[in-house]
């Protein structure tokens, strides 16, 4: 079966979706659209921006869907996905290539979501780091004992795993984890804490965006990062991406349980391969490729 799995923030670069502007009329008129739904030329930040500018919230994680979904629509008939998944942000980006939700409608939603989350960030200093070359269970138990708030935000592969939390939090298990044999323990150049219960103030403004947006049965099962399993019924898919803002992404969990199920490769639809680098580490032996 042909798994695609679309890329989150983290992936950007100055120039994404230039080439597909230039040479696809479908392409060119979504984003055109994309600039009047959003209200400033976002195309313009996409296409010869700064990388600062790429890195603002508000701006990293439209761009990112944008770039994603509009190169799963300029596929056509070649895109015929069995299973989807996206990593954070990427799960919008996939709902919307396997139809659960309408372009237009999707774009909004992210750009709710990068506004809530902006806001969260701006409320309490807080960060993330990658913690490389320990159990999860090792970082689980060592975020759990610290007195701040910490806990593992994404699974990413094993031995690889995200810790989200305040900056005091995030120090103290910095120190620890090194303690304790981390090959590496880095914090990342992030906003905030995201999937951590520091985003609950973002939560309830994207829960209500979320309520007034219309979703459909998808084409294909979506894994969704806060089950790791495949889900197609509506109702199920709203409240999973409402969680999904403070609950930690199980991406190791997804890519195990796609394998499962019965995905012989993985196609990756955005900028960048990172997600083909951590499907590598669950299973060295499947296929991956970008779109």
């Amino acid at each position: 079966m042909k798994a695609y799995v679309f890329p989150g923030q983290g992936a950007q670069f100055v120039g994404m979706g230039k080439d597909l502007y230039k040479n696809s009329a479908v392409a060119k008129e979504l984003f055109d659209k994309a600039n009047d739904i959003l209200g400033f030329n976002i195309t313009d930040l996409m296409f010869s921006g700064t990388d600062e500018d790429l890195k603002q919230t508000k701006v990293t994680q439209p761009a990112i869907f944008l770039h994603s979904v509009i190169l799963a629509k300029t596929l056509g008939e070649d895109f015929k996905p069995e299973m989807v998944a996206g990593h954070s942000l990427g799960e919008f980006s996939a709902l919307v290539a396997a139809g659960a939700m309408a372009f237009e409608d999707g774009l909004k939603l992210v750009s709710a979501r990068a506004q809530a989350m902006q806001k969260a960030c701006e409320i309490a200093p807080s960060t993330m780091a990658a913690i490389l070359g320990l159990e999860d269970e090792v970082v689980e138990k060592a975020c759990s004992e610290i007195d701040e708030v910490v806990i593992p935000a994404n699974y990413n592969s094993p031995g690889q795993i995200v810790i989200s939390g305040t900056v005091p939090g995030i120090d103290k298990a910095i120190e620890k984890l090194t303690a304790l044999g981390a090959k590496r323990a880095l914090k990342l150049p992030v906003g905030g804490a995201f999937h951590s219960p520091l985003m609950d103030p973002a939560k309830v403004e994207l829960a209500a965006a979320i309520d007034n947006t219309e979703f459909s049965t998808p084409v294909c099962p979506v894994y969704q990062n806060v089950t790791a399993t495949a889900v197609t019924e509506p109702e199920e898919i709203k409240e999973n991406l409402k969680t999904q803002l403070t609950a930690p992404v199980k991406w190791t969990q997804t890519v195990i349980n796609m394998l499962a199920d019965g995905a012989t490769s993985f196609t990756e639809v955005g900028p960048g391969k990172v997600l083909q680098g951590l499907i590598k580490k669950v299973d060295r032996s499947i296929p991956t490729e970008s779109a």
